[in-house]
């Protein structure tokens, strides 16, 4: 949740559809004449790229508060790169590198055959440096693994322990926005870490790339919910395990981070053959309404207030969230994040709590205190819900962020660029729970 926990980590976002004003076809042109102007604080050109649904939500004023708050938590602008074009179907995806002094973002943009901008948003960078590759002397090895068949297959990564099995197995599973396997967010890659640590304790770990990194073009059309896009392959991810050598099908547990753990109950439901659930960071409110919260959070985080630009890029995010409620509004319309309101809708119908509570398995609660995205309030909910249920253990770590890595003070957005790995003691604690169980 990336996803943000949605989309990771959201500085800001905003959906938007253009106009017949747009003055080239050229899709990376485009989005550079975009960014050219909110640079120069020519919010109502870029306005003019908006249709008139999202113009109302998010006209100059609100757009100008959103993109200059990136510097109170960004600091200063350090320029851009070149932009990268993708298409799906007749929708181009340009990603431009922005740099910041405390931070490595990107801006994204969709833009249609037409030549009209339909969704915007802004995310911290992805590193592109490969996971190192493991140690000759490492207790466990790692070979590539196919999630599904054929061209719809998802690429992936298996840890396995060496030696004789059959050992108890893991499951990976991202939180928002498209992830890759080792769920890379600025320089961290907390999949990586969690897969490594445990193999070398005895417990295999699948991790593979999400079906919207992986795949894009399988959402071109729009229509599409969380199922789609998490919930099925990770369901193929533990029938895979069942089936594969020196794994014990008795024993193959579901680890959701953020919006993962969100969806692990229903992972579980829908498979039928999953031992437990590993919940790192899961919320269990509407992650709409934590969206709104976490800007909030966000802006107060600098100096305890939240100044009318703040406000006005807030109040911008809090339409896009009524317009994506809106039954009127179609569900393949894009809104908040650029994703369609029926995605939203089909996220909105997920009840954490409940199905955890149907599915009656051991779960495995992991909370960060420092965690800005996934706070107390939900962490609450998990405890008042399983309070009497032996099967349930929560582990509430002082100085853990969303990622599970150590910090001090505040937590922050510009703490996700700073390199760091999860920390020790709650994998230790994850070892020990699966191997009791």
């Amino acid at each position: 949740m990336r996803h943000t926990f949605i989309a990771s980590v959201l500085a800001a976002s905003l959906a938007i559809a253009g106009t017949s004003h747009a003055q080239t076809a050229d899709p990376a042109a485009l989005a550079q004449q975009a960014l050219d102007a909110l640079d120069a604080g020519h919010y109502a050109q870029v306005e003019q790229l908006f249709g008139p649904q999202m113009a109302a939500a998010v006209p100059a004023d609100k757009l100008q508060a959103i993109w200059e708050s990136l510097p109170a938590q960004m600091g200063n602008a350090k320029g851009r790169e070149q932009a990268q074009v993708s298409a799906q179907g007749d929708t181009h995806f340009v990603q431009i590198p922005l740099h910041f002094e405390k931070a490595e973002l990107v801006a994204k943009f969709a833009i249609d055959a037409s030549g009209k901008i339909v969704g915007f948003l802004i995310q911290p960078a992805q590193s592109t440096s490969p996971a190192p590759a493991v140690a000759a002397d490492a207790n466990f090895s790692e070979r590539d693994f196919s999630v599904g068949d054929g061209e719809r297959a998802l690429p992936g990564t298996l840890a396995m322990p060496k030696g004789n099995g059959p050992f108890p197995a893991v499951v990976l599973v991202h939180g928002s926005g498209p992830q890759d396997r080792d769920e890379t967010i600025g320089p961290n890659k907390p999949f990586l870490d969690i897969a490594r640590t445990l193999a070398a304790q005895g417990i295999a770990v699948l991790r593979y790339d999400k079906r919207t990194k992986a795949r894009p073009q399988d959402f071109a059309g729009g229509n599409f919910g969380v199922d789609d896009e998490t919930t099925n392959d990770a369901v193929i991810a533990v029938d895979a395990l069942r089936k594969t050598d020196d794994i014990d099908p008795k024993r193959i547990f579901v680890l959701g981070h953020s919006q993962g753990g969100m969806l692990a109950p229903r992972i579980a439901a829908v498979s039928g053959h999953v031992a437990g659930l590993i919940l790192m960071a899961a919320p269990t409110r509407p992650l709409l309404d934590i969206l709104i919260e976490q800007n909030r959070r966000l802006a107060a985080l600098n100096d305890g207030k939240i100044d009318d630009a703040e406000r006005a890029a807030i109040n911008a995010i809090i339409e896009q969230v009524r317009i994506t409620r809106d039954p009127k509004t179609a569900a393949t319309s894009p809104t908040v994040m650029g994703q369609p309101a029926g995605y939203w809708r089909s996220i909105e119908a997920v009840d954490a709590v409940s199905e955890a509570q149907q599915v009656r398995l051991p779960m495995l609660l992991l909370q960060g205190a420092r965690d800005i995205q996934v706070v107390d309030a939900d962490w609450q909910n998990w405890r008042d819900a399983f309070a009497d249920d032996a099967e349930a253990t929560f582990k509430l770590y002082p100085k853990l962020n969303h990622l599970g890595i150590a910090g001090e003070g505040e937590g922050s957005l510009a703490e996700y660029q700073q390199p760091g790995h999860v920390d020790a003691h709650l994998l230790t604690d994850v070892a020990a729970w699966v191997k009791q169980h």
